[in-house]
């Protein structure tokens, strides 16, 4: 869909199939609500894998990139509710990436999406920044496509919080680009995410791509 901020939050993780009824609960019940109700945020949606790893991720949007360090997005952080600390202890194979959404083109919420994790090297960030425009613009022509947006993560900002115990500390994921593609079906998103990794992108190193099926989203205006 069109975002209507330019600041993300992005977290995937995996979680024990011992845990993983308590870990959703937790999500839907709690967390979802939690985070967007933070003055500033806008949205989260929640994803699970068709093919991908991690096997959950969620998008929260917010109003500009300085919300993810605001005074009360850092209250929040640092008074985690004891769920959200028993919970989160479980997590493994965390990424969480802060970032700045800085293109998107497209509109509309698919019930799936294309998952692409792109690692900057020293080249003109502009130059690949419009490089994998053009490459997400000529997707966008395809049917199925609904919306693209291209989100590079702030690397002093994207690192793992202190309940993620299983996290390394200096992740080499904290300056990677991440772009999400919004589609009606896993197989069009399977398809946008090849069409990526085969494509061209002078100064960007492919890590991983993966396809997923949307869980639910919860809006500001809805609470």
């Amino acid at each position: 869909m069109a975002l209507q901020g330019t600041g993300m939050l992005i977290v995937a993780t995996d979680i024990p199939a011992v845990e993983e009824e308590e870990f959703n609960r937790w999500y839907d019940r709690e967390h979802v609500g939690e985070r967007v109700g933070i003055p500033g945020f806008l949205s989260a949606r929640r994803y699970i894998a068709v093919e991908a790893s991690p096997k959950y991720i969620s998008f929260y949007e917010t109003e500009d990139f300085a919300v993810l360090s605001s005074p009360a997005y850092k209250q929040m952080l640092a008074n985690q509710t004891p769920w959200s600390k028993a919970v989160m202890a479980n997590f493994k194979n965390v990424q969480r990436q802060v970032a700045r959404t800085t293109a998107g083109m497209g509109a509309g919420l698919g019930g799936a999406a294309a998952v692409i994790r792109l690692r900057p090297g020293d080249a003109d960030a502009g130059k690949a920044r419009e490089a994998l425009k053009a490459v997400l613009a000529e997707l966008a022509t395809r049917d199925g496509t609904l919306a693209a947006h291209i989100m590079e993560s702030d690397p002093e900002l994207s690192k793992p919080l202190a309940e993620h115990k299983d996290a390394p500390k200096d992740a080499p994921e904290a300056k990677d680009w991440i772009v999400l593609v919004d589609t009606t079906s896993a197989a069009v998103a399977a398809a946008a995410a090849k069409a990526v990794a085969s494509a061209a992108l002078p100064g960007l190193t492919l890590i991983a791509t993966g396809t997923y099926t949307l869980m639910w989203m919860l809006a500001k205006t809805e609470m």
